[in-house]
């Protein structure tokens, strides 16, 4: 009776309890987990935004603005043919005539040919043009060639979204900010809401308590975010939103997609296998964080990915 019976490893996760959902071991642990990874204090005057919701909105907004973009470049295209089209019939004419008038047609007075802008004109100064005071150069500018729609997609995508509903700021300081942060985050140090003057950029004008808009604070472990959230707050902030748990929680929920460079060493989860002695391992370069303002096709399946694991459906209506 008192041999021990072996265990299998096999069945380690089987409990003796039946789980109705009402666990208080559950609750034990999820009381464990929010106190190591969130600091929430009574009063708060800020409001607070899941590393998953947060994760939903950024799919939404990047989907909306792709396709967005995808139409202006069709309609780019189709004004550019109308006025190719447009300019070789203005061609055919011109040559029709070869620049003069039908022969049947008397000789045009020199008052005429002045006041006259159609064709026949050349791109050399006129007396007209030089009464009005339009020379060479500005016809020049006028003639200049238009830029390629492909090219224009190009410059926007390096761009913050356009009327993206959400204005995502990084209270820790610049160095922090150069190795790691969210795609799209704006610089903003703690350090400077204790200005006297300007303490605010044109955006943060821009978004303070706009209709449809809101403003998302972060830093690592939320010490200093939720302290630039209550001061704003106190300073008229309405639409404030403290992206809960900051970078440590995004670095357990969405690991990558969501993050430019690598995350800061408290971010990073402690693993330790085998024996409890501690490992020295060879610490490699820490990648810089590179100047993205949007998130690329494989960084949203990276995203949808850990959202399907968190079983969250990433295709939710916000």
């Amino acid at each position: 009776m008192t041999k021990r019976i072996p265990q299998n490893p096999k069945y380690q996760h089987i409990k003796s309890r039946l789980d109705t959902g009402n666990s208080l071991t559950k609750y034990i642990e999820k009381l464990e987990e929010i106190k190591r990874n969130y600091r929430y204090k009574k009063d708060e005057l800020f409001k607070r935004l899941k590393v998953t919701t947060f994760a939903q909105l950024v799919i939404q907004v990047a989907s909306l603005s792709d396709e967005t973009l995808e139409v202006s470049a069709k309609e780019i295209q189709k004004l550019e043919d109308g006025d190719t089209v447009i300019s070789e019939t203005d061609a055919e004419l011109t040559l029709g005539t070869n620049g003069k008038g039908s022969p049947t047609e008397k000789p045009a007075s020199p008052a005429r040919f002045i006041n006259n802008t159609g064709a026949g004109e050349s791109y050399r100064s006129t007396l007209q043009s030089v009464i009005s005071g339009v020379g060479e150069l500005d016809i020049d500018k006028s003639l200049r060639k238009k830029p390629d729609a492909n090219a224009k997609d190009t410059n926007a995508k390096d761009k913050p979204y356009p009327d993206c509903p959400f204005l995502l700021l990084d209270v820790r300081d610049r160095d922090a900010y150069d190795q790691c942060h969210i795609v799209g985050a704006h610089s903003y140090p703690i350090a400077t809401l204790s200005r006297t003057m300007n303490p605010y950029t044109n955006s943060i004008l821009e978004y303070k308590n706009a209709h449809g808009k809101i403003i998302i604070l972060y830093d690592d472990d939320e010490r200093l975010a939720s302290q630039a959230a209550t001061t704003m707050c106190e300073r008229g902030f309405e639409n404030l939103f403290m992206l809960s748990g900051g970078l440590k929680v995004v670095a357990q929920k969405v690991p990558e997609g969501l993050v430019t460079g690598s995350f800061p060493v408290s971010c990073q989860l402690a693993t330790y296998t085998g024996s409890a002695r501690k490992r020295v391992t060879p610490r490699e370069t820490p990648a810089r964080a590179e100047n993205k303002w949007r998130f690329t096709a494989e960084d949203l399946q990276k995203i949808e990915y850990y959202l399907e694991e968190e079983q969250i459906p990433s295709d939710t209506a916000s």
